[in-house]
């Protein structure tokens, strides 16, 4: 079990300009920050960072350009995914990985593959990848849910290279149940910014967070507090997280990280900013959290 994942990881962002390239500039703001509030680690490329609109070189850009800046002041996660396995394969063992600690790899999406499927698409993922693997599973997003005894299988046919589980199927008891096999194998982290403190207390590892990107203190705090205290903040956060989510990741965050200077508030098609109500609703959220 790698201890380098414990904790809070950030779902990165891609900041672009006005004329929807990459905003290095405020991409490199925006880690500062997450390092100087105390992130564990960070999740480069994944669904929150808008990976499905970057082109193969964007893509190979931000990933060398995040390892450079960073330069080992955090551990580094990279969101690798596909729904063709072997292309998917062929990807990552032509990558350089040495500067990251995990592969964050998403249930194959649109095909809505059987368990069956999914066993055999992670096990060619972790026999093609030189690191450890942690698996994705977001069914809203992919169609497909990764059931617990799965992923234990999973786990038990690549010993070694399987690090843990992005839960974010938003089914608490399912992933209680994992959280039960998985215990002293590998680490069950929460996918999910509106149901950490419950899973914490229930033994997860962690929490993957797109709320992170503004507000990481507070949410290493909810992380890391378990109990009354952890679940306290997190109910102060609700409402806020839920407008992060009503039209869609990550516009939401995205609203914020802008009215806070920190990017500015672009997205590329077929996402779309947030409708002014929704903006305005997030501002008020943010001022009720002052």
């Amino acid at each position: 079990m790698n201890d380098q994942l414990r904790g809070l990881g950030t779902a990165l962002i891609t900041p672009f300009k006005n004329d929807k390239s990459i905003d290095y500039e405020a991409l490199d703001r925006l880690i500062d920050r997450q390092i100087a509030e105390g992130v564990d680690y960070i999740v480069v490329l994944g669904t929150t960072g808008e990976a499905a609109t970057l082109t193969e070189t964007e893509k190979s850009e931000i990933q060398q350009h995040v390892a450079q800046y960073v330069c080992h002041r955090v551990p580094l996660v990279l969101g690798m995914g596909g729904n063709n396995t072997a292309q998917l394969t062929d990807r990552i063992r032509k990558t350089d990985l040495s500067p990251y600690a995990a592969l964050l790899s998403v249930c194959p999406f649109y095909n809505k593959p059987s368990q069956e499927g999914l066993y055999q698409h992670f096990c060619a993922v972790a026999e093609a990848s030189p690191i450890p693997v942690i698996l994705y599973n977001v069914p809203g997003r992919t169609g497909v849910n990764l059931l617990p005894e799965t992923v234990m299988r999973i786990y038990a046919a690549q010993p070694g290279k399987i690090a843990g589980v992005k839960e974010a199927s938003g089914n608490v008891a399912q992933i209680k149940e994992l959280i039960r096999l998985a215990k002293d194998k590998l680490w069950v982290i929460s996918g999910d910014d509106g149901i950490t403190s419950e899973l914490m207390e229930a033994g997860a590892a962690g929490l993957i967070s797109v709320a992170a990107n503004a507000f990481t203190s507070d949410f290493r705090k909810i992380v890391y507090n378990t109990g009354n205290e952890g679940a306290a903040l997190q109910q102060r956060y609700a409402e806020l997280v839920r407008l992060l989510f009503v039209e869609g990741n990550p516009a939401g965050i995205k609203t914020v990280l802008a009215q806070m200077g920190i990017i500015q508030n672009e997205l590329r098609l077929p996402l779309v900013s947030n409708s002014e109500q929704v903006r305005q609703e997030i501002r008020e959220a943010m001022e009720s959290l002052q």
